[in-house]
């Protein structure tokens, strides 16, 4: 949606100084440091405790921002940009949020409680994403700033929100509710966090449920503490364990690795199974099954993907560490409720009979030192953990509650009495404030694994997908390329998830690409481009759809689907309309129309063809051209055939430069991997794959000496160099070495110094400060593969595709 600075200004308030050079507003930022700031952002100067944005106005102008909301010019700045002036920069954020909420008119889900809010956010976004274009609360943009971030990011595409709001004090929620505007309330587990800011339990509830004061109804475990608050305007859909006058009751059993769920609702029963065992994620995923039964979705789809709902690791993560441990890393804040959680946790993911519990000093416990610790205590019994590891003074007062204890006054001590400590054969749980600063702790006990891995972000793939479907008019339906073995980001697990979001068909290149999804168990029809003859018969042993293209070619696959006595077996005809790289011409259209005209053997699944330029507007005539023909041949095909087929021509960028094209059918390849050769576009889409690697080994070499085969580097001075364990066998172009090309490491760029070697790179690393360990980034963020394309001549797709498969791909989600 384009926004003007006439439209925002008397929602502000404001007043007014200097003269804008463009009206138009398409961002919004409050961080300096962001390479996205430009001409069309509208930055607030925000103050915090420890910086205040205005000192960074100087900078940001520099970089091409002129639009500011801020309470004072800053000195020597007035006439060089134009400024909005507020009594509170903050509030101002606020209150254009809350405006710009207001212009839309979808289902909104606020969510709000102690624990567990991102999670049940990220699964609710996982769970109704196939139906539904999401906007969402990135991470756990949760705050007084966050929550307008979150929200000013809706666009005329998004059709269901899901945003967090989290407080720590009284008065807080009632600025945040006018900017989530939740139609649905989600109330998720009520526990110690931030006690510390309200007077009492119930000042707590009460101000949390502030969120729901125009919600048409709220969702929330049956509690009668949480009933005494709400108003009886608030319409409730409640879930219980043990109060069956709740409108659902949950019965849970264990089993394995799983937990079945007894669903009794609405005088029905059905039964569920998700992937967990420990109490938070159970009712983290029962909050989000309650939201899905208010959706009304069927119990099958209910069954199906609660199924496949997965760790979401935000605070609890699960490491691999040295000596054979496991490590629960929790260093994200030390409260006892969460330690109780986390505890549970640790129960259901141990590897090791032996359990330790690397504790930090407790706060925003609601609870006297005394008793707290003595319930920690009673917790550290119940849970069967064999030593505490106590840091900080107040644990350290109280070491005599714990049996096998050992403390240390602060995490530094822990480190200096590290290599006289024992580790081993254990599950290992590391919970901490950050105060503590627990990451140093985690650093040292995880394994150390110097492999190369290329990242893939499977929450980047749904939202990069979920973009090009709001493209589409509503009957168009999708094809995703998967060929090249997902261009070079895998690929099984893409399908898994491209499945899970219902697109039509899958493309690949080859015949064996298809045969392994299908042996995988991928379900969706997937079409063969590039089929030889010699793999029909595999193609039609594994239902796969082949791609015809020539005479030959179906005369071929019609000599065999008649031995094998097919009918109405699908196949594609592919037309040549301008790229003469594939395809029947329009001299073939009448022998092709002869020759299946009366044939039984396969049906015309889809008529294709494929544009040669639909990625550079310069030759926007031939594409037109292209389109004609396309529509001349097709017609006359589906005339003389008596069908009506799937008709589908665009790519990635036709997608976006031909919408008039679409026919029936998208082909979605590269754009869904996050690259777009258009620079507003691809300032929309996610980056899905970072490949990644570590530095092997450091040293400093003397002016004169020189890096790599055939001295193509000489140093000038003293120079600290990094080898980086990847190299042209990995897919790394020699042509990014000798200092064209760099990595990026601590987030500075390290050019690469000399040639690129088979196994190995190396790089500047002078004035950066890291150590042999760290991680390196290849590409993903910075340097992007767009960037990489460009400086070497190529395009995007021979970057992505030329990563080796001895690249160990790891899928995750954020």
């Amino acid at each position: 949606m384009t926004l003007t600075l006439p439209n925002i200004i008397p929602i502000l308030n404001a007043k007014t100084n200097g003269k804008p050079e463009n009206f138009e507003i398409d961002s919004v930022s409050i961080d300096s440091r962001s390479l996205q700031n430009g001409a069309g952002t509208l930055f607030f100067a925000i103050a915090g405790p420890n910086y205040d944005a205005h000192s960074y106005i100087s900078n940001l102008i520099e970089n091409g921002v002129r639009n500011f909301v801020v309470t004072h010019i800053p000195e020597n700045l007035e006439g060089k940009a134009y400024f909005i002036i507020v009594e509170n920069t903050l509030d101002a954020l606020q209150q254009f949020a809350a405006w710009y909420r207001g212009l839309f008119h979808f289902p909104v889900i606020g969510i709000t409680g102690s624990n567990g809010k991102t999670i049940v956010k990220e699964w609710l976004n996982f769970l109704l994403g196939p139906d539904y274009n999401i906007i969402r609360s990135p991470k756990s943009y949760n705050s007084q700033v966050g929550v307008p971030l979150s929200v000013v990011s809706i666009n005329e595409n998004h059709n269901l929100g899901i945003f967090e709001a989290g407080i720590s004090t009284v008065n807080e929620m009632v600025k945040l509710e006018p900017i989530i505007r939740p139609t649905i309330g989600l109330l998720t587990n009520i526990g110690s966090a931030h006690d510390e800011g309200f007077s009492n339990l119930g000042e707590k509830i009460k101000e949390k449920l502030k969120l729901f004061t125009h919600s048409d109804i709220l969702i929330c475990h049956k509690n009668k503490t949480v009933e005494a608050f709400l108003s009886q305007k608030v319409t409730t859909f409640t879930w219980s364990c043990k109060d069956e006058s709740a409108d659902v009751f949950i019965g849970k059993k264990p089993m394995v690795d799983k937990t079945v769920l007894k669903i009794r609702h609405n005088g029905q029963v059905f039964e569920i199974k998700i992937p967990f065992q420990d109490d938070a994620s159970i009712e983290n995923a029962i909050q989000c099954l309650m939201v899905l039964l208010h959706f009304g979705y069927s119990h099958e789809t209910i069954e199906q993907r609660m199924e496949l709902l997965y760790p979401v690791e935000m605070r609890l993560k699960v490491k691999n560490g040295i000596n054979n441990t496991t490590l629960i890393d929790d260093s994200y804040s030390s409260d006892f409720q969460s330690l109780k959680i986390a505890l549970d946790f640790l129960e259901s993911q141990k590897q090791y009979k032996k359990k330790t519990l690397i504790l930090s000093d407790i706060f925003q416990s609601g609870l006297d030192t005394d008793e707290l610790y003595s319930k920690v205590s009673q917790l550290v019994i119940s849970n069967k953990i064999q030593r505490v590891i106590g840091i900080g003074e107040t644990i350290s007062a109280y070491k005599n509650k714990f049996a096998n204890c050992i403390t240390f006054k602060d995490t530094e001590g822990f480190i200096d009495a590290f290599d006289t400590l024992s580790f081993g054969n254990e599950t290992i749980l590391i919970k901490g404030a950050r105060t503590f600063e627990f990451e140093r702790i985690v650093l040292l006990l995880e394994e150390k694994t110097h492999e190369t891995v290329l990242e893939i972000n499977l929450n980047a793939i749904s939202h990069n997908l979920n973009f090009f479907k709001s493209k589409l008019k509503p009957a168009t339906k999708m094809m995703v390329m998967v060929k090249a073995f997902g261009y070079g980001n895998g690929g099984f697990e893409i399908a898994k998830l491209l499945e899970h979001h219902h697109v039509d068909y899958l493309g690949v290149a080859f015949a064996d690409e298809g045969i392994s999804l299908k042996s995988a168990g991928i379900k969706l029809p997937i079409m063969v481009l590039n089929p030889e003859t010699t793999s029909f018969q595999s193609i039609i042993q594994h239902e796969l759809e082949p791609e015809i293209y020539s005479i030959k070619g179906l005369k071929s696959f019609l000599q065999i689907a008649k031995q094998r006595k097919l009918e109405q077996f699908p196949i594609h005809i592919k037309i040549d309309t301008g790229m003469h790289r594939l395809g029947f011409e329009e001299n073939n259209m009448d022998e092709l129309i002869a020759i299946l005209k009366e044939n039984k053997s396969v049906k015309v699944k889809s008529i294709l063809s494929h544009m040669a330029t639909s990625d550079d507007v310069s030759f926007k005539d031939f594409a037109l051209s292209q389109i004609t023909r396309f529509e001349k041949l097709s017609a006359k095909l589906m005339t003389g055939l008596q069908i009506h087929p799937i008709r589908h021509m665009l790519n990635t960028s036709g997608i976006t430069n031909f919408p008039d094209a679409q026919y029936d059918m998208v082909r979605l390849g590269i754009g869904l991997y996050g690259i777009s050769n258009d620079a507003e576009e691809q300032k929309q889409l996610e980056n899905v794959g970072t490949l990644k690697s570590v530095i092997s080994q450091i040293r400093t070499i003397p002016e004169g000496d020189s890096v790599g085969y055939g001295r193509r580097f000489i140093a000038d001075k003293p120079t600290k160099i990094a080898t980086i364990p990847i190299g042209y066998a990995d897919g790394i172009s020699r042509g990014w070495g000798n200092e064209k090309g760099f990595v990026t490491i601590k987030n500075k760029k390290a050019p690469i110094l000399g040639s690129v070697c088979m196994d190995m790179l190396m790089v500047d690393i002078s004035n950066i400060s890291c150590k042999e360990g760290d991680r390196v980034v290849i590409f993903g963020e910075s340097p992007t593969v767009n960037e990489i394309a460009k400086a070497l001549g190529t395009i995007p797709y021979e970057i992505l595709t030329g990563i080796s498969q001895r690249v160990k791909r790891v899928f995750y989600r954020e």
